[in-house]
Parts: C-alpha cells; sequence; structure tokens
C-alpha cells in the first residue's frame, strides 16, 4: 500500500510528459484555425518589416551583387505576398496596410534577377520568348503573386501588369496544347506542383477583369485526376515528362502538399483529392503529426523539394499540408501537424511581431502563406 503514492505520482509524470508537449506547441492552433486577428498580424508584421528592409538592401546594391536573388528570393517575396492577401481577402479593412507590401513583394518576384535560374536553365529568359512553346512553369509562383496584387490593388504598375497578361496568355495556350495537362519547368522536366501554380496564376486572373479561364482550369483538373496522381496512393507524381507523361520520380507528399495550396486557386475538388492523398499520408505521435514523403512502395531520401526526411517523414509535406487542411476545415488533422511545425519551427514573439526561428525569411513567408490559407479558395 506504501508503494500506492509513488505508483500514482510516477503515472501522473509519465502522463504530464505525455502531454505537455503537444500542448504547449499546439496552443496557437485554435488562434490561427480561427484567424486571431492578432496572431495573424504579428507575423504579417514581420514580413512587412522585412520587405521594407530587402527594400532598402536592395537599393545599394547591384543585381549581381544583389545577397538575396534567384529561386529563394522568389518564392519567399510569392509567399509574402500571397500570405498578406490571404489576409486582406478575409479583412477587406486591413487592405490598406498590406496591399503596398503585397504589391511591392509581387513586383520584385517579377524581376529578373529572380529568374536568372529558370534563364540558366533553358538559355532563354522567359518574358523574352512568350510566343514560344517552351513551359517556364516554375513562372507560375510569381505570375500567382501578381494576379492576386492585381485583384487587390487597383493602381498596380501598368507595365508589369501588361508583361502579367502576356505570361497569362502564354501558359494559357501552352497547357491547352498538352496532352498530359503539364508544362516544363525545366527542358524534358515537369513538376505537376509548379503547373498547379500556373493554373492558380491563370484561375486568378480571371478575377482581375472577369476573363474565362474556365476551359483551361477544367482541361487541367481532369489531366490531373486521369494523368498525374498515382492511384494507388492518391498522390501526385514529384516529376514527369510533359510529353508522355511518364513518371521521373516517385509520387511524393512535398509535391502533393504544395499542389494542393496551388489548386485551391483554381479548382477545388481538385484541391479537395489532393488533400484527400495527402491525409492518408498522415503518422501521428502523442499528439503531433507528420506527412509521409513517399508513397508506399516507395523509398528514397531527402532533397531540396522534401527538406530532412526523418523516419520517412518530411519537413517539407508536413509544413506544406497546414494550407489545405486549414483551408478545407480538417481541424484535427491541422492541429497535430501545427504541434509539429511549432516544435521544429520554434516560433518567437518580440515586441508588436512574431516569426519563426527557424527557416528565416523564406521559412516565415511560407508559414504566412499556410497558416493562413483559405480566403483565396476557389469557388
Amino acid at each position: 500500500m506504501k508503494r500506492a503514492p509513488r505508483v500514482i505520482a510516477l503515472l501522473l509524470a509519465l502522463v504530464t510528459a505525455a502531454l505537455l508537449p503537444s500542448w504547449w506547441c499546439g496552443r496557437d492552433a485554435e488562434a490561427w484555425l480561427d484567424a486571431d486577428p492578432a496572431t495573424q498580424a504579428r507575423l504579417a508584421d514581420a514580413l512587412i518589416a522585412f520587405e521594407a528592409e530587402d527594400d532598402r538592401t536592395r537599393a545599394s546594391l547591384t543585381p549581381a551583387a544583389n545577397r538575396f536573388a534567384g529561386e529563394w528570393a522568389l518564392v519567399t517575396h510569392q509567399m509574402a505576398a500571397l500570405g498578406l492577401a490571404q489576409l486582406c481577402l478575409a479583412r477587406p479593412p486591413d487592405c490598406a496596410r498590406y496591399v503596398p507590401t503585397i504589391t511591392a513583394a509581387a513586383v520584385k518576384s517579377f524581376l529578373p534577377e529572380m529568374r536568372d535560374f529558370g534563364t540558366h536553365g533553358w538559355s532563354e529568359d522567359v518574358l523574352a520568348t512568350l510566343e514560344g512553346s517552351h513551359g517556364h512553369a516554375y513562372f507560375g509562383y510569381p505570375a500567382l503573386a501578381v494576379s492576386m496584387a492585381r485583384v487587390l490593388d487597383p493602381a498596380f504598375p501598368q507595365e508589369i501588369a501588361a508583361q502579367h497578361d502576356a505570361v497569362i496568355a502564354a501558359f494559357e495556350r501552352r497547357l491547352l496544347a498538352s496532352p498530359t495537362g503539364l508544362i516544363e519547368t525545366y527542358p524534358n522536366e515537369s513538376y505537376p506542383t509548379d503547373v498547379a501554380s500556373v493554373a492558380a496564376a491563370i484561375a486568378v486572373h480571371g478575377r482581375i477583369n472577369g476573363a474565362d479561364h474556365r476551359k483551361v482550369i477544367a482541361h487541367w483538373a481532369e489531366r490531373v485526376r486521369s494523368a498525374q496522381i498515382d492511384p494507388a496512393s492518391g498522390l501526385t507524381i514529384q516529376r514527369m515528362g510533359a510529353r508522355d507523361g511518364k513518371p521521373h520520380d516517385a509520387p511524393r507528399g512535398s509535391g502533393t502538399g504544395l499542389a494542393a495550396y496551388f489548386a485551391g486557386f483554381a479548382d477545388r475538388p481538385t484541391a479537395e483529392l489532393l488533400t484527400a492523398g495527402l491525409r492518408r499520408q498522415q503518422a501521428s505521435f502523442l499528439g503531433f503529426g507528420g506527412i509521409r514523403e513517399y508513397a508506399p512502395g516507395h523509398s528514397g531520401k531527402g532533397d531540396v523539394d522534401s527538406g530532412p526526411v526523418l523516419l520517412g517523414i518530411s519537413v517539407s509535406a508536413t509544413g506544406f499540408a497546414l494550407a489545405p487542411l486549414r483551408a478545407l476545415g480538417h481541424r484535427d488533422d491541422f492541429t497535430r501537424i501545427y504541434r509539429t511545425t511549432a516544435l521544429f519551427g520554434v516560433p518567437f514573439e518580440g515586441g508588436a511581431s512574431a516569426r519563426f526561428l527557424t527557416g528565416g525569411a523564406i521559412g516565415n513567408a511560407l508559414l504566412l502563406a499556410l497558416l493562413t490559407s483559405g480566403p483565396e479558395l476557389a469557388p
């Protein structure tokens, strides 16, 4: 009998040790799910400050000396624009505060140095070859940012708007001509995730002036279902041949998670289908959730797309899943995934703003977009 209090104390300690970390890491999940204005604004303020500092730094550097140029910079500015735009859509009275930064970030994503990696890969500049047939699908990322900025900013710079209209027309023509619903990111390589960003850019472009893009979006969505998804797992193939649709990689969670987010801008049923596959990849332990990178029957190492893969769980797939889970109302799944994101992302509040310490500017831009997803959803 004397041992009973010790046994009870030990059991309580074990239960606390098991439950406390998940509670602590998930304490902000409900605030993000319910669009708490203060929680969202603190991370938004950190991105607004970053973009302002980037403007000051950029003005003092030549493009060749710019320490912050290329693919990572493009994604950072694009995601900052998308996250702030989603806040603007959710609370229109806040638009006056966010729109200047949305436009500035979107315009920066169109700068030549942001697409140098694509220009090098193709030996041609995407904006100089719009009449051609080469895909340049990576340019869907900045095109989507500009689409969202133009929806919200009636004073968007006309020169960039004209370039953007021409890009959308080229993408639409290329997608409609593709029997697989794919266009290349690099020569002979197509990434369904990048093509999803192209579809998103086209769809949102229609909200600017009422242009009818339904034919190309329907064509893309049907080809996603019939040619780009692995039927056994529900995940998208990471890399494919644009012309023959043959897989060049496995069905993977990282590509599917980001594709599901982009699909939400263009076609809700496609987003729901991709999210269903993603949810089947979820693993959980003591209240923490993660997304497996590789579909059953496939394996591989981590790479630039997946981030580190630990015990089969992908850092990128887990983070990307936040967006479609929130947008489509999967609250319990979102909460489990958020706990893991907070555990490794290390949220920190300082002064009036907040940020995630792991991942730097690109991590904060991504998380703002992923954690505020929902208002952008296509009808």
